[in-house]
């Protein structure tokens, strides 16, 4: 049985534009972390900003969230940061920023599908960081995740339902399970997005599957409210 049960998605690569709540500040995602940990999360991801409000691995932002988050938590409180494409689509730059990272995360999370994932996940296990293998429905992810020498050494799989529908994400999530099979033994993290986001976390806590929520995943609580923090949807979630 997975040990991790809820972490917390602070804020993907949405920006203050969709939602007030949506923190894209060190301070912001600080505050946002503590409020998520008090109502029950026990793990955080988050995306460093530019100050422009986009998605960066920079060195600069990522230390400067970073330190933040963990000055406002708990050392047991592990931390981990995106490695998305959409924050720098050249690979090779992609690892290159890894490796010049001042301050480190506990994990980041890599995305199987994208071009360079095996060199992102290799930079990242060469400085000691968890590697969290994000494997989306509708790719070919889990297929490279299966191959690759690396799958037995990643800390965790993110099984992300793309599927959106909420009538058919548990049937989504359900296939994406059955494609990973054992996952190569590895621990497994299943969750949907948006409209999905419910329907597949209720699936992940009915088969003892670790799960996340935030505003990453969804601005909406599950009776179609919109969230007031990650920290409110956390609290949804263990309900």
């Amino acid at each position: 049985m997975n040990m991790l049960r809820i972490q917390v998605c602070l804020n993907g690569p949405r920006g203050a534009g969709e939602s007030a709540a949506v923190p894209v500040t060190p301070g912001a995602m600080a505050e946002a972390a503590v409020a998520a940990v008090a109502a029950g999360a026990c793990d955080v991801h988050v995306h460093p900003k530019s100050p422009c409000g986009d998605d960066t691995l920079s060195p600069r932002a990522v230390a400067a969230a970073l330190t933040a988050i963990r000055a406002a938590l708990p050392a047991t409180v592990p931390v981990g940061v995106t490695t998305g494409a959409w924050a720098e689509p050249d690979p090779r730059r992609r690892a290159e920023q890894v490796r010049a990272w001042t301050v480190l995360p506990d994990h980041a999370s890599v995305n199987w599908h994208e071009p360079g994932a095996e060199e992102v996940a290799a930079a990242l296990l060469e400085r000691g960081v968890g590697v969290e293998a994000g494997l989306w429905s509708g790719t070919d992810g889990v297929r490279r995740f299966l191959a690759s020498p690396l799958a037995p050494r990643v800390l965790r799989v993110l099984a992300e339902v793309t599927d959106t529908d909420p009538a058919t994400a548990e049937t989504s999530a359900r296939a994406l399970l059955a494609e990973l099979g054992d996952a190569r033994g590895v621990p497994v993290l299943l969750h949907g997005e948006d409209g999905g986001a419910w329907p597949v976390l209720r699936l992940a806590r009915a088969l003892g599957l670790a799960t996340r929520t935030g505003l990453e995943d969804t601005l909406l609580l599950p009776d179609g409210r919109p969230a007031r923090s990650s920290a409110e949807l956390v609290r949804a979630a263990l309900r």
